[in-house]
């Protein structure tokens, strides 16, 4: 597919003026701008551009609110529990690790539930924010239906992404941010929109049979990492992040893209605390453990044995360096946007 590049700066503000234009403040487009424009820039294209245009319609259909009146009440001094007002996601995921971080840096440990909110984008984007306070933070987001509970023939949890960052000792955070399937639905998105196939054994189609067309994947089932293991960790995140928090749960989050009836309510969980809690030499410890860990015999074509986060890490530096290359269908869609 035929692609053009555009400065990140020359996107960033195309896109902000595109946001202030459905009705987001310039706080709020700025924020929003940011994490969309970060996901390209480490190669996560399914959280990226691709989606402007359904958070821009999902506005337009009253089911995200643009202006939200957002509240934060204290349930203890390390836990808040924020009301997002079906604001863009962006936003409150943003508020929310900024609020986990404060509480963390004063307490300890900082707890912040939040529901009524939408689509964030990456978690290990929020998590990066607490990493360089010198923080560990574990995040959980439910998601739309798209993974059968094991045994199930109905697609049922959502992809609900688990994340975890911990400083690393190096500039290098160590990030790991996965969804619970074989494949995250967003680059699923991507290969339809593009008409490129899926890997094998990550779906099945409508009838329960393996599947490599996206298109059919997107209508049928995503497979769980680990079989019933990767099911399991599914319902948790499902507890955490939408039972916990008021949030919706048990296959009642919309897809964004598609359902248009109301507000998602996802709800999203940020644990955030100090790394020194209990080992005031945690810098030290942690270095040690990741070189044990790189200093195992390699098999063979390994060059080395890198730990979460250095890939997206290597991707966004070489990225920064260059244009952004955008479908000519992303293309169309800001110039729509921007009409």
């Amino acid at each position: 597919m035929e692609k053009v590049n555009l400065k990140a700066t020359v996107l960033k503000k195309e896109i902000i003026k595109i946001f202030k234009r459905y009705g987001l403040s310039n706080s709020h487009a700025l924020i929003s701008a940011n994490a969309l424009i970060n996901a390209e820039l480490v190669g996560a294209y399914g959280h990226g551009l691709s989606r402007l245009k359904m958070y821009c319609d999902r506005i337009s259909r009253n089911v995200i609110n643009p202006k939200p009146k957002i509240k934060i009440k204290k349930i203890s001094q390390s836990i808040s529990y924020i009301d997002a007002n079906d604001s863009i996601g962006f936003v409150a995921a943003d508020l929310a690790i900024k609020k986990s971080i404060q509480i963390a840096k004063k307490t300890g440990i900082g707890m912040v539930a939040v529901k009524n909110s939408g689509h964030y984008g990456l978690s290990g984007y929020y998590a990066e924010q607490a990493v360089k306070k010198n923080l560990i933070t574990m995040i959980y987001t439910n998601a739309p239906p798209a993974v059968a509970p094991h045994g199930a023939l109905k697609s049922l949890f959502g992809t609900n992404p688990i994340c975890f960052g911990s400083p690393s000792g190096s500039k290098i955070p160590f990030i790991l941010d996965t969804s619970i399937s074989m494949i995250n639905r967003g680059k699923i998105r991507v290969a339809a929109r593009d008409n490129k196939k899926i890997p094998e054994g990550v779906a099945l189609d409508k009838f329960g049979k393996p599947t490599t067309d996206a298109k059919k994947a997107l209508k049928g089932v995503q497979l769980p990492i680990a079989g019933f293991r990767g099911s399991g960790l599914a319902w948790m995140v499902d507890i955490l992040s939408g039972v916990l928090t008021g949030g919706n749960h048990g296959g009642r989050v919309k897809d964004p893209f598609d359902d248009f009836s109301g507000p998602q309510n996802i709800g999203h969980l940020f644990i955030t605390f100090k790394s020194n809690l209990f080992v005031k030499n945690f810098k030290n410890r942690i270095k040690n453990n990741i070189k044990i860990v790189k200093s195992l015999p390699k098999i063979k074509g390994v060059k080395e044995i890198m730990y979460p986060g250095q890939n997206k890490y290597k991707r966004f530096k070489i990225n920064s360096k260059k244009d952004i290359k955008i479908t000519n269908i992303i293309k169309k869609d800001l110039k729509t946007l921007l009409e």
